[in-house]
């Protein structure tokens, strides 16, 4: 036998193979497999933190990048504060900057009241809606469960009254005990085995009758699906309607063209007069933003124009909930019998078309 076998080898002899330097011979096997395990595992580990440190480098460009874009947009709010107080410093600017960020103010007042209208028809329209549909499917679900009772107390009596059958039927064949009593208890035999079928059909229908009463037991009723199509145009129409009543008690003012511009500057400017002419635009502001709080006749006024542009908008597809904007007219009263301070009538504009107190961010969708 010319194979040597390596546990046959005397210890001397291994130990002297030792000091030889003969310790790479193939005694064992599984040792370069095991070397190739480890060194496929360093490999994928060396892959993994390679991609993971590559992410980490990404997310700190992205880091950089936003701290970056921050600073920007701090640097530039500091410098708006020092032009601010530069202006503010200055008696000839002072009062434009005023003037300025009263109109802003005044045309943010406009959208706050429209939002909290919106928001108050919006949360009861909802709890309206909310009670109608539970109602409905609380409805639904009881007609179900009367149905699916019904079904499974006429399936456990057809069960009752075919075990019955099959009991009357054996206790007569057990009573036929003559041999003359052959083909009777034959016939009997064919009896109890077709009342035996029906008996499991029976079975059968109990059991599926049961599953479909436990299954509409624990079936949950589905959630609430928000407002309708025809609520949130209601809602949106009122909103409409409401813009309109603020704008129309300033139109005989400028003061809805200047705010709407206020608001789409982003700088303070000059273009408000002198200190006198000043004064007089922000005790005209002051006395506008009294007329848009006030709320004398303003649910009157709303439901009388929503009545009217229901009957005159329209709408781009069945599932717009914002009218068409040149879907909406006005009519010859469309303007304010008081006479406002300092200022020529003026038509009621169309809310809809210029975003009026930011009617666009109002709307339901």
């Amino acid at each position: 036998m010319s194979r040597v076998l390596w546990w046959a080898v005397p210890p001397q002899v291994m130990k002297a193979l030792r000091q030889l330097g003969f310790l790479k011979l193939p005694f064992r096997h599984d040792e370069p497999q095991q070397e190739e395990v480890r060194v496929m595992a360093l490999f994928r580990n060396r892959a993994e933190l390679k991609k993971q440190y590559g992410e980490l480098q990404d997310e700190i460009y992205r880091l950089k990048d936003r701290v970056k874009q921050q600073e920007g947009a701090t640097q530039r709010v500091q410098e708006m504060l020092s032009a601010l107080e530069s202006r503010l410093g200055n008696t000839e600017t002072a009062f434009p900057a005023l003037v300025f960020y009263q109109l802003r103010r005044l045309w943010q007042s406009g959208r706050e009241l429209i939002e909290q209208f919106v928001a108050d028809l919006a949360r009861q329209q909802e709890d309206r809606e909310r009670r109608l549909h539970f109602a409905e499917l609380n409805r639904k679900q009881f007609a179900r469960r009367e149905g699916v009772q019904a079904q499974l107390r006429a399936a456990e009596t057809q069960v009752a009254q075919a075990h019955t059958r099959v009991g009357e039927l054996q206790a007569e064949r057990a009573t036929l005990t003559r041999f003359w009593h052959y083909f009777k208890r034959r016939a009997l035999e064919q009896q109890v085995q077709h009342a035996g079928t029906l008996v499991n059909e029976a079975d059968r229908v109990l059991r599926e009758a049961r599953e479909a009463a436990e299954q509409l037991e624990n079936e949950k009723l589905p959630d609430f699906p928000g407002l309708s199509v025809e609520s949130r145009r209601a809602i949106n129409l009122a909103a409409i309607a409401y813009a309109e009543v603020l704008c129309l008690r300033l139109v005989k003012t400028e003061l809805v063209s200047l705010a709407r511009e206020a608001t789409a500057r982003r700088d303070v400017t000059d273009d408000y007069g002198s200190r006198q002419e000043c004064e007089t635009l922000m005790a005209e502001i002051a006395r506008a933003r009294t007329m848009l709080f006030a709320r004398s006749n303003i649910a009157q006024e709303v439901k009388v124009r929503s009545e009217r542009l229901k009957q005159q908008v329209r709408y781009r597809n069945p599932t717009d909930t914002t009218p068409a904007p040149d879907s909406i007219s006005f009519s010859e009263g469309d303007v304010m019998a008081v006479q406002a301070v300092g200022a020529n009538a003026k038509r009621l504009p169309n809310v809809l078309t210029e975003d009026s107190w930011d009617l666009f961010r109002v709307l339901l969708r």
